[in-house]
């Protein structure tokens, strides 16, 4: 399989009866469903609900008790080199803001050589390519590729700067940037925007609409942000430990849907970013 044939109109993700227990906990209870190819698809319902814990077993970081999970048609723990098709923005980018590195190498560690000869490319001697010239190359291609991630995400002026020193809204540029430094199919986030301002978030999801246009990502996005969300994904899951609806904004956002995913609490709000 290669990438090109990932553009087809089968599903890129497809969960089918996923259901997961933590330790004597029910956090998932029989959840099915698909995304297609270059839709951008929110996940809503109150904490607790299990929006984290489905994100976690899509990306295998967590067991499931039953159920499947397949990307790119492939089950989730055979994805292989395929997994570099899928790009993941976690809530909560927790590290030792200490730690002497920049955002231009936290970029570059997204960054793997794809597997294929490099032979035809570039010139040979005696039918291999030397050691020093492949390492030039690649470096090169490196460079490149971080320069124009950063770029499109309008924070390469902070490419030598240490990630410790960034602000919220910075580090989601950056972490972005992580996810565009190679192709990508399948983005993965999950309450991309804590941390950041409304406008920041506002901002945000502007440029990741952009880049879901251009580059034909698939998205799937864990949100509190109702409002948001109606503005600017093409299909809604409510969850509450199980679908309680899924379809597009006016139809997955009803009164009577919000009210059977979050109880008779719930009331209709903007999401204040910290």
């Amino acid at each position: 399989m290669n990438s090109e044939n990932l553009n087809c109109q089968h599903p890129i993700l497809k969960v089918d009866g996923l259901t997961v227990y933590q330790g004597n906990y029910l956090a998932l209870r029989d959840v099915s469903f698909e995304l297609l190819p270059g839709t951008d698809t929110a996940v809503v319902g109150p904490n607790g609900a299990g929006k984290s814990t489905l994100v976690q077993a899509i990306l295998g970081l967590i067991e499931r008790t039953a159920g499947k999970i397949e990307i790119f048609d492939r089950p989730v723990e055979r994805l292989g080199h395929l997994c570099h098709l899928l790009g993941y923005m976690p809530q909560n980018f927790i590290f030792d803001r200490s730690f002497p590195i920049s955002v231009g190498e936290l970029v570059g560690l997204g960054w793997v050589k794809e597997s294929k000869s490099l032979h035809g490319n570039l010139p040979s001697h005696k039918g291999n390519t030397p050691f020093w010239r492949r390492l030039w190359w690649e470096d090169g291609e490196k460079i490149d590729a971080i320069a124009s991630a950063l770029k499109r995400v309008d924070a390469y002026h902070l490419r030598h700067q240490a990630i410790g020193t960034l602000s919220g809204g910075q580090l989601k540029r950056v972490l972005l940037a992580y996810c565009l430094v190679m192709p990508r199919q399948l983005l993965v986030l999950d309450e991309a925007f804590a941390g950041v301002d409304v406008q920041g978030a506002a901002d945000f999801y502007t440029l990741l609409n952009e880049l879901k246009r251009e580059r034909n990502w698939t998205v799937l996005q864990v949100s509190h942000d109702i409002d948001m969300v109606s503005r600017h994904c093409d299909r809604v899951l409510c969850l509450n430990q199980t679908v309680v609806c899924t379809g597009t904004p006016d139809i997955a956002l009803s009164p009577q849907n919000l009210l059977a995913t979050y109880g008779p609490a719930f009331s209709r709000y903007h999401h204040h970013h910290g």
